[in-house]
């Protein structure tokens, strides 16, 4: 149905100089999904999020959003929408409650009730201790909690997660897995970006991999088993971006390491 598209992108062009990073993609994701976009280094991944998002500007064909082409909007589908990037910037300097009564306040969250809230969603991921404490004295993986409260803070339609799980302990992966799956069933879009082929194929009910500025496997998981006849989404990973000789590599890389 015409009001179940969250997000799509027509023939969505970008480049930077002569360098075409994204050739024409064609995509319509519905609401209440899980999108795996995966590809290697340099396919164009970051590039589309940061499109999507209006971070970057410049490109050809269209990005509709709830609807509306985000060129013609005054930005307010902004607020819809939470992000986690691969290297967030953050604030070292502020403590975690600066920091998220400061990203709720710029949603119109009103100042009592985000405090009330960062200290409950902190309370949950076991940081509370670190609540008024600086960042700056956070570890890498309380920095990625107090970065993935502040992407939900705000209860977003879309969630773009690019390495979300990176320096997590494996009880909070459990967790933030267990979070992203209820999100979905209350309807929530969920564009989760990773290198991690197994979590990507756990979680995901569809899985959309580039290649060099392209679209080159859409699916869920089962579906590209049988499209690519391999059993592991790292096997069909490697099919499609024609990287085979990671075994010769690494042999080559152990008997460099043996030297004498």
């Amino acid at each position: 149905m015409e009001n179940n598209k969250v997000l799509e992108l027509i023939n969505l062009r970008k480049s930077f100089g002569e360098k075409d990073v994204l050739k024409g993609i064609n995509l319509t994701v519905d609401r209440g999904s899980i999108i795996g976009y995966i590809g290697p280094n340099g396919a164009g991944k970051s590039t589309t999020v940061k499109l999507i998002m209006g971070l970057i500007t410049g490109y050809t064909g269209e990005i509709r959003i709830f609807g509306e082409e985000i060129l013609a909007t005054d930005e307010s589908y902004k607020k819809k929408i939470g992000y986690v990037p691969e290297v967030p910037d953050i604030y070292d300097s502020l403590t975690g409650k600066e920091y998220l009564t400061f990203i709720g306040q710029l949603y119109g969250i009103e100042y009592n009730k985000v405090n009330e809230k960062a200290q409950k969603l902190m309370e949950i991921l076991g940081i509370l201790e670190s609540y008024e404490k600086r960042i700056s004295s956070y570890s890498k993986g309380m920095k990625q909690k107090l970065i993935l409260i502040s992407s939900l803070i705000h209860d977003p339609e879309i969630l773009f997660l690019d390495e979300p799980l990176s320096g997590l302990d494996a009880n909070s992966v459990m967790i933030i897995k267990e979070i992203l799956s209820h999100l979905a069933k209350e309807g929530k879009t969920i564009f989760y970006s990773s290198h991690i082929m197994e979590v990507v194929e756990k979680i995901s009910d569809r899985i959309i991999l580039i290649n060099n500025g392209e679209i080159v496997a859409d699916g869920n998981f089962e579906e590209l088993k049988n499209n690519f006849k391999e059993s592991s989404l790292e096997n069909i990973f490697n099919e499609v971006t024609g990287f085979h000789e990671y075994k010769e590599l690494a042999e080559a890389f152990i008997s460099a390491v043996k030297e004498v």
